[in-house]
């Protein structure tokens, strides 16, 4: 277990555990672009996927089968290959000494389990004790609006409808979604073999198990989640979430009751200022945030805000942000940055 919550100060030894899904392709990515400080990189996997090559700088990085030996010495593992995964490594690697980022929902709600969004609770990051879990990409996109709006007037309730693209999935649902559509475009019945039902021209509402109080588990991830990283721990928040035929980048609509008015005009200003936030209205045009708008960016682009005429102490308003970049990838980089920093 780690004592330090310091990473060494010099280039890391970095392990990419799941090196071969939709966020650790976009891990190595971002890596790359961010000139994070690598001194050697160990890409992870199943045995199913080992022995594949990735693209790391200019070269081409094989695959191994994750083992102890192949994470001996690693000073950070990025660990997104789900849940099961994260268990069976968690001890592992805590015993090497290596600090541990996780993508999975394994860890999220433990008490001495950092849940961290850089933008909003940095400083919880470096309470870790060797793991520190990367939240949900809809809570990731959620909390990096509201606790900017939070820290002007306290939140009464929240409110909240996703619109989840097929890359929430992983990458198999997205080749999925392109295979399908154009199956139905040739006249065909498309049959999902990733996804229960098929997206092509359709949707349907999350398909997460359903828990006994009929919220989905994708749901509730979002109302727990929301509530530890805002420190805010009965923070009242409903919300539905559905998967949608887009390829890549969620949306939310968001409804959000304070204890008094909140002017629009200072909403706007606040988000427009809000780091890892972009404005994007353009009210004559009735142009607002988009998928394709945030496709492939980092910022969480946030536009119709407007006060909800049900409720004089609400607001409405509409986000948009690239589920596996912000809502996985860059959020765990931008945390081992974070710590990288503040030495």
């Amino acid at each position: 277990m780690i004592s330090n919550p310091f990473l060494p100060d010099r280039p890391l030894t970095v392990a990419v555990l799941g090196a071969s899904g939709a966020v650790g392709c976009e891990l190595l990515q971002l890596l790359d672009q961010r000139n994070f400080p690598i001194r050697d990189l160990r890409l992870l996997a199943s045995s199913r996927s080992a022995g594949q090559l990735q693209s790391w700088k200019n070269s081409k990085l094989q695959i191994q089968e994750v083992s102890e030996e192949n994470l001996d010495g690693v000073d950070l593992v990025f660990s997104s290959a789900g849940g099961s995964v994260s268990r069976q490594w968690r001890s592992v690697i805590s015993s090497s000494g290596a600090l541990m980022i996780d993508n999975s929902s394994a860890f999220r709600l433990e008490t001495e389990v950092p849940l961290v969004v850089p933008e909003v609770n940095p400083q919880e990051s470096l309470k870790h004790q060797g793991l520190i879990a990367n939240p949900n990409c809809t809570t990731i996109l959620l909390t990096l609006v509201l606790a900017p709006l939070a820290a002007r007037l306290p939140i009464k309730r929240v409110v909240v409808s996703t619109y989840q693209s097929a890359s929430g999935a992983g990458a198999r649902a997205m080749d999925e979604l392109r295979n399908l559509t154009q199956e139905v475009l040739e006249g065909r019945t498309p049959k999902s073999q990733v996804l229960p039902y098929s997206l092509a021209f359709n949707l349907f509402l999350h398909n997460s198990p359903l828990q006994s109080n009929l919220y989905c588990e994708e749901e509730m991830k979002m109302v727990y989640e929301t509530r530890k990283i805002l420190n805010q721990p009965d923070l009242p928040l409903t919300s539905t979430c559905v998967r949608v035929p887009v390829l890549r980048a969620h949306s939310e609509a968001v409804n959000i009751e304070f204890s008094e008015p909140f002017p629009v005009e200072e909403a706007r200003k606040i988000l427009a200022g809000a780091t890892g936030v972009e404005l994007l209205e353009n009210i004559e045009g009735n142009r607002f945030p988009m998928p394709i708008d945030v496709a492939g960016r980092d910022p969480v682009a946030v536009g119709r805000i407007r006060s909800d005429i049900s409720n004089p102490n609400a607001l409405e308003l509409w986000l948009c942000g690239d589920q596996i970049r912000k809502g996985a990838a860059l959020n765990a980089i931008q945390i081992a940055e974070y710590i990288l920093a503040v030495k």
